[in-house]
């Protein structure tokens, strides 16, 4: 297959175009700059300049393609919202192109968004009313399914791990850091999901072979790691008190990010193992943490 990627030199992004050419198929990845552009050139794939925001880059692409599959979101907090509704709109232009085609568009979305604190499954559906305004990028989802678009979800969990990671654990380093102190919420036995992030690429390859029309899947290899965990292990590397806050104690050290730290997430990826045949193989999140240079 000649597949579409957006995000395609994003941390899972480029996993996922390196397990799509290891699998044998071909690469139309999006690029914003001449940067990116050849770091596609550079392991064989092909190259669509253009954005997220460039509905008609999007288009394009997936007019191109058999296939799709969308990891690009912009990871600017500060416009969140903003951000999301982005997401919205590109998913909409991706489904509009290849409606009447049955060609499959894979979608990312975050465990984050359902459970609620009990174990959540890839039956579960988040709050369409709920305060998390990454659920439009799900509600656009089920818009194309019921429009006939062969699409599907892929759940990220919180930490996506591994070398070159510049998500959620290396703010966490970072603000500890800043701090002089490494914290975790409370006891510290909330539970974040997390994969190395070759292990959720494959995820992504297997719903593009495999996959069935308006299926989620969880690319999660761990079902809860405590948080206490994670901020005990950054203690020990950086020789730094580890404390448990609360209140607005929490909030002062954590700042905005106060919400992810709490975040109670337990997830199962058993029904995606089952019916995928996933089978992750890469180190887990502390083994990582202690050995892909999050201290260099």
């Amino acid at each position: 297959m000649r597949v579409f990627v957006t995000g395609a030199t994003g941390f899972v992004g480029s996993a996922v175009v390196q397990e799509l050419l290891r699998a044998g198929h071909k690469v139309l990845g999006l690029a914003r700059s001449d940067a990116s552009a050849q770091v596609l050139t550079d392991v064989g794939a092909d190259v669509l300049r253009g954005s997220i925001e460039d509905l008609d880059s999007l288009t394009s692409g997936a007019a191109q393609a058999d296939g799709v599959i969308h990891t690009a979101f912009i990871h600017d907090f500060s416009k969140f919202l903003e951000n999301c509704e982005k997401d919205r709109l590109a998913i909409a232009a991706l489904g509009a192109a290849l409606k009447g085609t049955n060609k499959p568009l894979i979608v990312t979305s975050g465990t984050a968004l359902v459970g609620g604190g009990k174990l959540a499954t890839e039956n579960d559906l988040p709050d369409p009313q709920g305060h998390n305004p990454r659920v439009a990028s799900d509600l656009a989802v089920a818009t194309l399914a019921e429009q006939g678009v062969h699409v599907s979800l892929v759940r990220l969990p919180p930490s996506v791990h591994g070398a070159g990671d510049h998500g959620f654990v290396p703010l966490i380093i970072a603000t500890a850091r800043e701090k002089g102190e490494s914290a975790y919420p409370g006891n510290g036995g909330n539970l974040w999901p997390a994969v190395n992030r070759f292990d959720a690429a494959k995820v992504f390859v297997l719903a593009l072979e495999k996959g069935a029309p308006n299926a989620i899947y969880h690319a999660n290899s761990e079902e809860g790691v405590p948080f206490r965990e994670i901020a005990t292990l950054i203690g020990k590397h950086l020789n730094l008190p580890v404390v448990s806050k609360s209140g607005e104690d929490l909030a002062a050290h954590f700042g905005w990010f106060t919400h992810f730290a709490s975040l109670n997430n337990p997830t199962s990826s058993q029904i995606t193992r089952d019916i995928l045949g996933w089978k992750p193989g890469h180190q887990d999140l502390l083994t990582d943490l202690d050995t892909a240079g999050y201290f260099n």
